[in-house]
Formats: C-alpha cells, structure tokens, sequence
C-alpha cells in the first residue's frame, strides 16, 4: 500500500512538471516493475497480430468461453467495457449512457452501429448514445476499427464501433439457459437478469432480460454525487431457421426502456429513454460462382428521449425537450475469393427521421408557453457501396477499400424550416451530398517482428444537430448553439502506422495515426446574437475551420511471468490543434495503464492501475479547464463451482480501493468519478 502511494505521489509530481521526457522515464520504471505498482485485468483480447487491419475486439457477452471470466466485472454496463478499449474513451455526463470516443472524436465522427444497422439517438444533447440502448447481456463483442478501415458500416472520420449481437449457430445444444445476479455498493445497485436458448442443427432461438436500478453514487471522500440516478432494462430475442443446408432465415428484436435517469453535470434529467429495435436476414453460403457469404438484412428501428427538469430544485423556467429518431435500412454483402484477392461487396442504405422540440413553461400564469423545433424534422436518405480487397503478395498483404455515398438531407416541417430562414434566407430545403472514402493497409512479417502502414482519405456530412439544429444549449461551455445548412464537407487525410513483435511469452506493439482534417467543424460565437437559454454567456454557429489536426500514439506491452500469470501495460498520448494553433477540446492527456492477471480455469485473480497525468493542453473557450493527475487501483476475484453439468460462477472486487477523488478530461464539467465500490455478481449456467 506505501510503494502504490509512493508512485501515485511521484507521478502526480512529475505529471505537474508538463515535461514529457519526465513521464515517459516514470512510465518505462512502471512497466519494468510492474508487480511493485498493481495490475490491469485484461478485457481485450489482444489485436490479431497478423491481422491487415489496425482495429480491436472486446469481448462482452462470451459466457462459453474462459475469456468471460478475465473480464474484471462481467455484469457491469456497456460503457466499462468499452471504456478498457485502447482507443476508446468515454464522455460522462452522469452515471448512464455514455457518449464514446474514437480517436478523441465525438459521435459525429463516428459510425456506431448494432450488427450493422445504423441508429441515432433521438437526444440533442447526446444523452442517449447507440450504446445505451442495448446492454451486454444481449451482446458477444464489440469491434472497433480506426479511421477509415471502418467505413463498412457508413461513412466516418474517426472509427467504428459495431455491436454485434450474441447469436445461436444451429449446433445440438437442446435447451440451456441461466440468471445472473450482481450487485454494487457505491450506488446501490442491482442488477438481476436471465437467459434462455434452445439450439438444434435447423433452429436456434436465443431470449434474455436484464434488469438494473440504481441510487446517486459518492465520489471519493464520501461526496454524493446527486441526480445521478437510474434505472433500465432490456429484453432481446434472435433466431434462426435453416430453409437449406447453405441458406437461413434470421430475425432479432431489442426493447430497451429507462426511466428516471439523472445526468448531474446537465440542467435536466431523462423520464424515458425508449428503443425498439427490430431485424430480419437472409444468409447463404454460396452464391454464384466463387461468390460466398452471402447476408442480407433488413432491419428498422424507432427511439423515443424525453428530457425534462421537473425534478430539479429552484429552476428559473421549465421546459420539456422530447426527441424522436426512426430508422429503416438495409445491407447486402458477398465474399469472392479469386487467387490472391479476397474480395468484400457490400451496398447499403437507410432512411432516418430526426425531430425534436422544446417548449418552456414560464412560472407567471398568465404567460403563454413558448414552443420551437430544435430539430426541425430532418429526413435524411443515405446510400452507398463498399468494396475491399485484401492481396497475398507473398510474405505481405496488401488491403484496399473504397466506399462511395449519396446522401440527402429534407427538412419537413415547415415551421421549423422558416425559423431556420431566419439566420440562412437562401436556404434550401433539400440538400444532396457525395461522400467518399479510400484507404490502402500494408502489413508485412519478418518473424516475429510485423510491420503495418496505411494511408486513407474520407469524409463525412455534417450532422443533423450541426447543419440544422436550433438554439441548443451547451452546458459545457455555456453557450447556445445554431446549425449551419451551408456547412462543406469535414475530410480527413490519414495516416497510421504499427510495428508489433511477438514471442512466446512476450508481445509488444507500437502505433500512431495521424489525421489532417480539413473543413473543420466547430462552433464559433456569434456577437450579433442573442441568447436563448437563461443564463448562456453567448450563441456559437457551427463554422468549417481551414483544418485540424490530431495525433495519438500508444504503446502495449504483455509478458507471461508464467503460463498462470500475465502482466499488461500500455501508456498512449494524445495531442490535437487548430490552423490557428488553438487545442481542439476534448483531446486526452498522457494515460497509463498496467495490470497483473492470473487465471487458473477455476479461479482467477486481477490487481490493475489506472491513471492519467495532469491535462495540460485544454481550451477554455470551450468550457474546458485542467483536470488534475490521477492514479487509480482495483481488484478481482474470480470463482467457477461445478454443479454436474451446471456450473455458477462468482466474482467480486474492489474499484478505486484508495477512494481517490478525481475526473477525466471526459468528465462533463469536472463531474467526479466514483470512489471506492465494492462489487459482487454471480452467474448460473444451466447446461
């Protein structure tokens, strides 16, 4: 306990010292004695080396397999696992539905999906992400791929991050099943939820439902966190027939419901939060000639947000702000193998309605209410066709991608398009763009050494919040913000780059990307205007910047002391600016990870650090100011008892054992993390 306070001590004061040489000497002693400092559990299974690709693979609901008990809590929400990504961050605004980060990009940049469908939350203020609308009961594994190798799932600057959903395999399985419990003592909660299947060599037919409710948590030092309540739950079903030996049938369905969800660091709460999210597919193995793999899908889905404050103490004004996003879309992909060449085609499209309004109630009743669409019923048609070919050129591979989008975007309420007229007169109501990506990824071996480089170059449209929102308020900077129809096309040049070496006990890689992103999009105040929202120091209007630029580099390093017992570290940093020279918000600061795991089969065990050095480069134009270093410990333990062919599993641990006191630069105005918790889940599986 004296030697981790002791590093926590030297790293908070060399973190102060901003001088980068400095950190990197502390980090390197961290990774050299790792067993004096704790430990970091492993989620992810590590990169594929040999892979073409740069992209990882986090796996969430894989109860069949030994990787589901190195997960450090395998009940807990969504936004954990994808928060131990490498790549991923995740911006808290309470303790529910986070918002993601690739890259140190926000959703605009993404293309976040489920088994590839596209969704998009119905929130202004980006309180329900695509991750808080499924739960890892009814997921297998989240994939993330960087930049433009994730332009399969749509268009994107920073990445993608795909859900995909936990399915049957027309194995002899018969009926199985199980329930799961879980508990936790920061915020109270409970988690209770169960699952059953039924799987033949025709059909297969998976159920589950989960259910969580939770209380305000503390922050370290005993400091309730108020309005940071939740609570949710989730049912899913999937199946699938066989109409052939090569040919099936397969449908799946999501209802996710919360209620009652408290967002501290906003000015208003959440009463619903509603998804129905509804599939069905065609797959085939074989289709004409050398083309294979064929899956089709058709799916549809329908989110409902309900934003208010009536709960909230001494509010000035009330108001309601209800959102909705409904969604239709398709894919069709084929595999050709020819040669050397493994092809990938795929077409896809959707159609999305986003509406959302606010109506505020003044506190005088002889006032009227005052009514505005802060979406104004925007309908956006996308259509687009991809293309991969990955090619054996003999002790290298060779990858290239090309995706080609048309994309149109019809404002449809009337009211909503004249008070957009107000700021843009000439506006159009229809707006057509042509979105376009290209990539190349080489990867060479020269065992055990691997070598991968790529260049891309993509873009996107502007997003339905920045070309066409009205009067959003921004509580992070406190500013109110306007859309811009006119806004260009954001474009990315990138640049990435991994070398990996890898022995039987030792593996370790190094990467970086590197984007230039030209026609930025950020809001920039406009003097001439008027606030809206009481109390708002200023309006900003979404403007393209000349261009940005953002850089990430990490480092990842794993040694088996013994076949039981892993150690992992990884140390990244993150830098990004303007063409002014000015900090891009939100860009992470110098972060570090290290961890021991040890796992038996029936038993495992896990001590793991956490931390980040002070943020040194931050813009307070945006709202940001500097969050402080911090250092943070946990540990786990793992149990597996058999029970004839059933089987339970048990795990408990301990988050931020020395009740730190701290937040992350994605820690919505400075709201502080959990301290210390103390967890317990228990999973019983009926075979």
């Amino acid at each position: 306990m004296n030697i981790i306070k002791c590093v926590h001590k030297v790293c908070t004061i060399l973190m102060e010292t901003s001088r980068p040489i400095y950190i990197w000497v502390l980090l390197l002693g961290i990774f050299i004695f790792p067993i004096n400092i704790g430990a970091q559990e492993l989620v992810l299974p590590k990169d594929s080396i040999i892979t073409i690709n740069l992209d990882e693979v986090i796996l969430i609901s894989a109860r069949k397999t030994l990787d589901y008990h190195r997960q450090p809590k395998p009940l807990s929400t969504l936004d954990e696992y994808l928060e131990s990504s490498k790549k991923v961050d995740m911006v808290k605004r309470g303790a529910y539905a986070w918002e993601p980060t690739l890259n140190n990009m926000f959703s605009e940049r993404l293309s976040v999906t489920i088994d590839g469908m596209r969704i998009f939350g119905a929130c202004t203020d980006k309180m329900d992400p695509v991750t808080s609308y499924v739960d890892v009961s009814n997921l297998s594994q989240a994939h993330i791929a960087s930049g433009q190798q994730g332009t399969e799932h749509g268009n994107t600057i920073g990445g993608t991050i795909n859900l995909e959903l936990d399915r049957g395999n027309f194995k002899e399985t018969g009926l199985y099943g199980g329930v799961e419990t879980g508990f936790e003592s920061n915020n109270q909660m409970s988690v209770v939820g169960a699952e059953l299947n039924y799987s033949n060599s025709n059909f297969y037919v998976d159920t589950d439902i989960i259910y969580r409710k939770a209380e305000n948590y503390f922050a370290g030092g005993d400091e309730e966190v108020e309005f940071s309540q939740f609570e949710k739950y989730n049912f899913s079903a999937n199946g699938g027939y066989k109409i052939a030996e090569d040919q099936a049938l397969t449908a799946s369905l999501i209802y996710d419901e919360a209620r009652d969800v408290g967002y501290p660091a906003l000015t208003m709460d959440v009463s619903l939060a509603r998804a129905i999210i509804a599939s069905v597919g065609f797959e085939q193995d074989a289709l004409w000639g050398s083309l294979s793999n064929w899956k089709s899908k058709l799916y549809f889905n329908k989110v409902t947000h309900v934003m208010d404050d009536t709960k909230r103490p001494d509010v000035p004004i009330h108001m309601d702000m209800p959102g909705w996003s409904d969604t239709y879309g398709f894919y069709s992909q084929a595999a050709l193998q020819a040669k050397k060449h493994q092809f990938l085609f795929k077409v896809d499209g959707y159609y999305n309605k986003s509406l959302a309004e606010m109506t505020m109630y003044p506190n005088d009743p002889n006032e009227l209410p005052m009514f505005m669409l802060t979406w104004p019923d925007v309908r956006t048609a996308n259509g687009g066709v991809y293309a991969e070919d990955e090619l054996d050129l003999k002790g290298s591979f060779l990858k290239i991608a090309t995706r080609m989008t048309v994309q149109n975007q019809n404002v449809a309420d009337e009211f909503g398009l004249n008070s957009l007229k107000i700021f843009y007169p000439e506006m159009e109501k229809s707006k057509t763009r042509f979105l376009k990506s290209i990539s190349g990824q080489w990867h060479k071996m020269w065992m055990p050494w691997h070598f991968n480089a790529g260049l891309s170059y993509g873009d996107r449209a502007p997003s339905v919040t920045e070309g066409y929102g009205f009067y959003l308020f921004n509580s992070f900077d406190n500013h109110d913000y306007i859309g811009d129809p006119g806004l260009v096309n954001e474009k990315s040049m990138e640049a990435n780059t991994k070398i990996s070496w890898e022995k039987s006990k030792l593996k370790l890689s190094g990467e970086a990307n590197f984007f230039h992103i030209a026609d930025y999009i950020i809001g920039e105040i406009d003097p001439s205007l008027s606030v809206m929202t009481i109390g708002a120091e200023g309006v900003k209007i979404y403007k393209n910047l000349e261009y940005a630029n953002l850089f990430n580099t990490s480092l990842d390093l794993e040694y088996a002391i013994l076949p039981e017992l892993t150690w992992s570290g990884l140390i990244s940093y993150h830098r990004g600016t303007d063409n002014n020279g000015d900090n891009i918000p939100f860009i992470s600061p110098f972060s570090y990870r290290s961890g021991l795991q040890f796992d038996n089969r029936s038993f495992s065990a896990a001590l793991r650090i956490t931390g980040a050095g002070k943020q040194v480069n931050y813009n307070p134009e945006f709202g940001e100011d500097q969050t402080q270093a911090y250092t943070v410990c946990s540990l786990t333990f793992g149990k597996t008892f058999k029970f004839n062919n059933d089987s339970m599993y048990a795990k408990f641990g301990v988050e931020n054992i020395f009740d730190e006191n701290y937040s992350t630069y994605t820690d919505w105005k400075n709201i502080p993390r959990m301290g210390r918790n103390f967890f317990l889940t228990l999973s019983y599986s009926i075979n």
